[in-house]
C-alpha cells in the first residue's frame, strides 16, 4: 500500500548564504602595526640610548676606563683617559691603587656620591687590589665632551 507522504505544516527554513565579510578590520590592524613600528624606529633615531646616560654613569665610566687602560699599559697615566699633566703619584691614586704595577679591579656597585660642577666632577669609587678593598674620591674634568681623570 502506497501511502502518500504529506508535507509538514511548517514553513520551510530559508538559509541566507550571502555572507558579507569586510577587510576593514584587517586593514585597520595592519595600519596600526605600521604606525607603531614607525614610532619605534623614529624613537630610536631621535632619542638614542646613549643620551639617556646620567652624569653619574659618565663619571663612573671615566673611572672604569682609567682602571681598564691602566691594566693594559705600563704608562702612568694611561694615554687617553687622564688630563694632560696628570700624575697618579701626586694625586694619591697610585697608593690607593696598590702602586704602579698592581692589577686593580673595580667593584661595579662601588660608585657613590657623584657631584658635578660645570666641567669638574667627583665620584667615590671602590677598587680592589691584592685582596684589599679601598674607597677613594676621584676627580674628573670634562675635556672636549669626554670625562677624564685629573688632579683636584
Amino acid at each position: 500500500m502506497n501511502e502518500e507522504q504529506t508535507g509538514s505544516d511548517e514553513a520551510p527554513v530559508v538559509v541566507d548564504q550571502t555572507d558579507k565579510r569586510s577587510v576593514v578590520p584587517f586593514v585597520a590592524a595592519a595600519a596600526i602595526a605600521i604606525v607603531v613600528l614607525i614610532g619605534i624606529v623614529l624613537g630610536g633615531l631621535l632619542a638614542p640610548a646613549e643620551k639617556n646616560v646620567t652624569l653619574a654613569d659618565r663619571l663612573a665610566a671615566a673611572v672604569t676606563n682609567y682602571i681598564d687602560a691602566r691594566a693594559r699599559t705600563e704608562q702612568r697615566p694611561p694615554p687617553g683617559v687622564a688630563c694632560a699633566g696628570f700624575d697618579e703619584v701626586k694625586s694619591g691614586l697610585s697608593d690607593r691603587l696598590g702602586g704602579p704595577k698592581s692589577a686593580v679591579t673595580l667593584d661595579k656597585k662601588g660608585f657613590s656620591n657623584p657631584t658635578v660642577n660645570g666641567d669638574r666632577g667627583k665620584i667615590d669609587a671602590t677598587v680592589s687590589f691584592d685582596g684589599k678593598t679601598e674607597s677613594s674620591t676621584w676627580n674628573l674634568t670634562r675635556v672636549d665632551g669626554e670625562w677624564l681623570v685629573c688632579n683636584p
